[in-house]
């Protein structure tokens, strides 16, 4: 069988039901329950065929942290892959059932633990459905043998509280807010009470909503257009959100529009609107 290649960071699920087959191909649903309202799939009992549940809340984030999706420490992230059978060979596709919502964020993590054969299904569990492809009970899960998959790097593209400090200053740097306007601005309030309302000193606001259209990522020629409407040419963009989840979603817009120096704020608002003591505007 000829070796299977990833040809961008996302792909389609054309893409997807073609390979369904190919042995090093592994399918990860990486759904997560959204904060606000969502549309999750109204097929929640069904999977992708093959599928294994990458669980960010419970295995894929640091238990011992206050804050909530913080990234797990590499040998967790490593038993954790192998637990699902990942290999180092592995081709992982990665989805969730809103569409293009959590899985941006295991995508991400597994980025920078350097491992780059992987991509996000561009629609999710909805598109899949849309399409009247196969799907199978969630309750049919296999047994795998333990993977060897193995983190060679762990590259440092996360900051925290302090380098914000630092960062939101800097003209090299760019900050981008993946909340609503709304909230950027402190006019709605937030979905976690207990946080003081409005965004990081000269940091800009670009919802995440803004990169997709039903679900599904823009086509790249309109996703360059608009990160072309900001300043950010040669600087280091830094992503924030509310907990590290949709802050990866514009992030994966912005490598599919063609930047590089790419990182994000892990703790992101829910550990920014707690602090006291830190700068922050309406």
């Amino acid at each position: 069988m000829t070796t299977l290649e990833l040809p961008t960071p996302i792909v389609s699920v054309d893409w997807l039901s073609t390979h369904l087959d190919h042995p090093d191909l592994v399918i990860l649903d990486a759904s997560i329950k959204k904060v606000t309202s969502s549309k999750e799939s109204s097929k929640q009992d069904l999977k992708i065929p093959g599928a294994r549940f990458f669980d960010i809340k419970k295995i894929f984030s640091d238990q011992e942290s206050d804050l909530p999706n913080m990234l797990p420490s590499s040998d967790s992230f490593e038993k954790g892959c192998r637990n699902l059978g990942i290999n180092a060979d592995s081709k992982i596709v990665i989805y969730d059932t809103i569409g293009i919502y959590s899985s941006p964020r295991a995508w991400w993590m597994f980025t920078i633990m350097g491992h780059s054969e992987v991509a996000v299904l561009d629609g999710g569990f909805p598109e899949w459905i849309n399409q009247d492809l196969s799907t199978e009970n969630k309750g049919n899960t296999a047994i795998f043998p333990i993977g060897n998959f193995k983190i060679n790097d762990r590259f440092k593209y996360d900051i925290n509280a302090d380098d914000v400090l630092f960062e939101m200053n800097s003209s090299d740097s760019l900050i981008i807010d993946a909340r609503s306007y709304g909230r950027f601005m402190g006019t709605d309030p937030e979905p976690r009470s207990d946080l003081k309302s409005g965004h990081i000193p000269n940091s800009l606001s670009l919802p995440y909503t803004k990169v997709l259209q039903d679900g599904k990522i823009l086509p790249t020629k309109e996703l360059v257009k608009l990160f072309a409407d900001f300043d950010i040419e040669n600087k280091k963009l830094i992503f924030s959100c509310g907990s590290g989840i949709t802050a990866c979603i514009i992030l994966l817009a912005a490598k599919l529009s063609g930047y590089t120096n790419l990182w994000v704020y892990d703790g992101s608002w829910t550990e920014w609107g707690q602090l006291e003591g830190v700068p922050i505007e309406c």
